[in-house]
């Protein structure tokens, strides 16, 4: 284990390149994958629309989950949009959901004419709660969009008992909770609809792509015409009977997904053993005011990404400074990850420039801010988050270890000013 802070033995690390998700050395991409790729180009048949790869992938995506239901379709955004539009929302619905999130998962609700409310969040996990959900819901709320941060779940029973005190429906945002439990049920089947997130960098990928979750058959046919632009394919007299768009998933897509799937139990298995490790390794830096990610009981962490949280009481500059030093130590990393809270970006701020967004809220003025939220911007202060991936190797968790205690010494060495004392 690497030494202590203060040891002196903490030498600095030696540099090491870290696995990235950006390319082949942080993702499991290989074989199986342009097998299954050769098997559709030889097939000639690209798109969903009667294709074989698409509902295989869904099916088995269904079964890994133990759901009866799964929609494949074009993105994470396109999932939750396809969610909401399962909906039937009108003019004048609000939807709550977090304001620590993509952008992708916020503007679905504008576009299907409802008011997107932001909830405050847990300052240390950056996670909606049952409490902070019920102080934004009123008598106009039809749903709340769960978003599980990093792969650490939200907790779900006191928001489903929320939700059925007031008939709510609850969406989860699991796009970077791959695997990841409460209760020992897996996120993205506790709610009405899981929505997941195909991209790049999650646990499996296809590029761009994402999947929906539903347990009732009515919910799940409202997803799947929702991605075919309304379409009832297989009906006997089929009609555009809704405003959906084109979010389906290719068959090329789809046959990357089949293979990823089949390797994601090991890819969430290697992510918690290394993360595990990193957690033993800066177990003893708490004091010092840097705590690893402290997953609830009777949860289990997917770790999409690895979140650190800086006291800037006890870090000179908090998250910020340490992240800088970090970067110089050749660690990527991303303090107060979203940089701002969905609210306050400028398409919010602006909203009334954008037909989408002008008619669907009932004041002009800022939506949210430090008085209103105060979990949303102590938790976005505080936050330090480090890239992970499931080709991180022991080398790899200790050269992170090392580079931490590194850059809490330079830190503490520069003091509050950034000047060193030296």
């Amino acid at each position: 284990m690497t030494p202590p802070t203060d040891s002196p033995l903490a030498a600095d690390p030696a540099p090491l390149a870290l696995p990235s998700d950006r390319d082949a050395s942080g993702r499991d991409l290989g074989a199986r994958e342009i097998e299954l790729l050769a098997e559709v180009v030889q097939t000639g048949h690209l798109n969903s629309t009667g294709g074989t790869f698409v509902p295989r992938l869904s099916r088995e995506f269904a079964a890994r989950h133990g759901v009866p239901h799964a929609i494949a379709c074009a993105s994470g955004s396109a999932a939750v949009h396809a969610a909401l539009g399962a909906l039937g929302l009108r003019s004048g619905d609000e939807v709550v959901t977090t304001p620590i999130t993509d952008i992708g998962a916020v503007l679905p609700i504008v576009y299907e004419g409802a008011t997107p409310v932001f909830a405050d969040v847990d300052p240390d996990t950056l996670n909606v709660t049952a409490d902070t959900l019920e102080a934004a819901v009123t008598e106009r709320t039809r749903a709340v969009i769960v978003t599980h941060l990093f792969g650490q779940p939200c907790r779900m029973e006191p928001i489903l008992a929320l939700a059925a005190r007031r008939g709510i429906v609850v969406i989860e945002d699991a796009a970077q909770a791959f695997l990841a439990t409460e209760s020992g049920r897996l996120c993205g089947t506790i709610g009405a609809l899981g929505c997941f997130s195909f991209q790049q960098g999650k646990h499996m990928t296809t590029g761009e792509g994402g999947i929906v979750l539903a347990t009732d058959p009515d919910l799940a046919s409202g997803v799947q015409r929702f991605v075919d632009k309304g379409w009832g394919y297989g009906d006997p007299k089929p009609d555009h009977d809704r405003p959906g768009l084109n979010y389906r998933l290719t068959e090329l897509q789809a046959a990357v997904g089949i293979a990823q799937l089949e390797k994601l139990d090991g890819c969430v298995a290697r992510r918690r053993a290394t993360a595990a490790a990193l957690c033993e390794a800066l177990a003893d830096l708490h004091e010092a005011g840097v705590a690893t990610p402290a997953p609830a009981p009777g949860t289990e962490h997917s770790y999409w990404r690895f979140a650190l949280r800086v006291d800037p009481t006890r870090i000179p500059g908090g998250a910020v400074a340490l992240g800088a030093h970090l970067s110089a130590c050749g660690v990527q990393n991303a303090p107060r990850y979203v940089q701002k809270p969905a609210f306050d970006c400028a398409v919010f701020r602006d909203r009334g420039r954008f037909g989408a967004l002008a008619g669907v809220f009932p004041h002009d003025g800022p939506l949210g801010d430090r008085t209103t939220h105060p979990g949303c911007y102590a938790g976005l202060e505080r936050v330090l988050v480090l890239p992970w991936n499931e080709h991180y190797q022991d080398a790899h968790v200790d050269f992170i270890a090392a580079s931490v205690r590194r850059a809490v010494r330079a830190v503490r060495a520069a003091g509050p000013n950034g000047a060193s004392r030296a």
